[in-house]
């Protein structure tokens, strides 16, 4: 096994809590894909849409608990890369952080525009002057402190938290019939056509696209170096994220279903302003949209974190310009957080001037290899745990290892397949694996020359 050439220690009055830790990660996974976006996996499914969120959510939620497992016994290594790097060598730690970092870059000049779009009906100012203020005052908050930051992107996650937990609340009550008219709930799950209308061949479909929604929960294995906590603590914090992340995402929508008929949805429109018309919550469109705004810029705010901590990790590798890696007096890599605000800016100005063309292909090119990188981390602690026990060291209790891996593997295959399957999905697989060839074949030619 190759091994990370750094480790990272944490003065205590400056690392970030476990509270930020979860909130991190949470921001990077709960946003307008939960919020908008599941309104066009419940008309592609029905109500066989909880059955597709419950198979996506263990899947992160297995991953989740192999990352907590590394964490704890080879703590303060960097990002989850670190430990890709330790068991699979330099050519695939330098490929897993290339594509994590362009994977996020797109993301974060995706979420720019949308909230730059979401804003505009606030401030009548150019798309693109909003999306740049966004990023510029974001880009202020990641040159803070990391326990600013965390500080900053705790409350802004919370504003989603708590609208999801009261929504669910509020939800509960009314299908009780505790206020309103009340609401036929089988009717609405098994009168429209069956809990599965469309098939389960359209289940399988739309694994892709909810898969890509949850995602995010391993960003706390980054923030979680730079972490005054304890290891075990840590490790208790990444491991139940994914059942946190799996539990909003099933519990919401599963509320959504009870409410309302699921064919009265519209794709691209809020199911939750749906629901919340159909229980005569007022206001409910306002409410909505400061929800979908805060989540964009949570979004933003843990995207534009990840970007910079990958980036500096690479830099300490030798993998990027050393400049990359060094940190302020605050201790965040400002160079680092720069290149990648300007990185996803440039993302941003295409969704504005070629959509069809450059930022199509952006999305097509990173939409994919978020699938080789849970695979990465699957096979690293395969890796690493028979490698710890072989030397009689460590603390495992993932249950049924190897088998619980390879199972795991198997599952990201299936939805890999799914996509070469969905037209609608095909060019983005094949050119996500296009984009992994030719980052493995970079990482190849620098490797050569590194050693020549």
């Amino acid at each position: 096994m190759a091994q990370a050439k750094t480790t990272r220690s944490v003065q205590s009055g400056a690392g970030l809590r476990n509270r930020h830790i979860a909130m991190i990660a949470l921001g990077g996974t709960i946003g307008a894909g939960l919020f908008v976006g599941s309104s066009a996996a419940i008309v592609a499914t029905g109500p066989a849409v909880l059955l597709a969120y419950l198979g996506v959510g263990a899947l992160v939620m297995l991953v989740m608990r192999m990352l907590g497992e590394m964490v704890v016994n080879n703590p303060h290594q960097g990002s989850f890369v670190a430990y890709i790097r330790i068991a699979h060598g330099d050519r695939v730690g330098f490929t897993a952080g290339w594509l994590y970092w362009f994977f996020w870059v797109v993301v974060l000049g995706s979420e720019a525009i949308a909230g730059a779009i979401l804003l505009q009906d606030w401030i009548n100012l150019p798309v693109w002057f909003l999306a740049l203020m966004l990023l510029a005052v974001l880009k202020a908050v990641n040159f803070a402190a990391p326990r600013v930051f965390g500080e900053c992107e705790f409350w802004l996650s919370g504003v989603k938290v708590f609208s999801i937990l009261a929504f669910v609340g509020l939800s509960l009550l009314y299908v009780l019939h505790v206020f309103g008219p009340g609401v036929p709930v089988r009717e609405n799950l098994v009168g429209h056509g069956g809990l599965v209308p469309h098939g389960f061949l359209a289940v399988l479909s739309i694994v892709p696209t909810i898969l890509f929604s949850m995602m995010g929960a391993e960003i706390a294995t980054v923030a979680a170096g730079e972490s005054s906590e304890s290891e075990k603590s840590i490790d208790r914090v990444t491991r139940s994220l994914g059942l946190r992340v799996t539990l909003f995402y099933v519990l919401a929508v599963g509320m959504i279903l009870l409410v309302v008929p699921w064919d009265t949805i519209i794709s691209g429109r809020s199911p939750f302003v749906a629901a919340m018309d159909r229980m005569g919550v007022p206001g409910a469109g306002l409410m909505m949209r400061i929800v979908v705004l805060s989540a964009i810029l949570s979004c933003l705010n843990s995207s534009l974190y990840i970007t910079s901590r990958v980036l500096r990790e690479l830099a300490e590798q030798g993998d990027a310009p050393v400049a990359l890696g060094r940190c302020a007096g605050s201790g965040a890599p400002r160079l680092a957080i720069t290149v990648s605000g300007l990185a996803g800016a440039l993302v941003a100005f295409s969704s504005i001037l070629a959509p069809d063309t450059i930022f199509a292909f952006l999305l097509s090119c990173s939409g994919g290899v978020i699938l080789l990188i849970y695979s990465l981390i699957v096979t690293a602690h395969i890796v690493t745990r028979k490698a710890a026990e072989r030397a009689g060291r460590g603390r495992f209790v993932l249950p049924l290892f190897p088998l619980t891996n390879y199972a795991t593997v198997a599952g990201v295959a299936v939805v890999f397949g799914a996509m070469l399957c969905n037209p609608a999905e095909r060019m983005t697989a094949v050119a996500s694996l296009g984009t992994s060839v030719v980052c493995f074949g970079l990482a190849s030619f620098f490797m050569i020359r590194r050693a020549a």
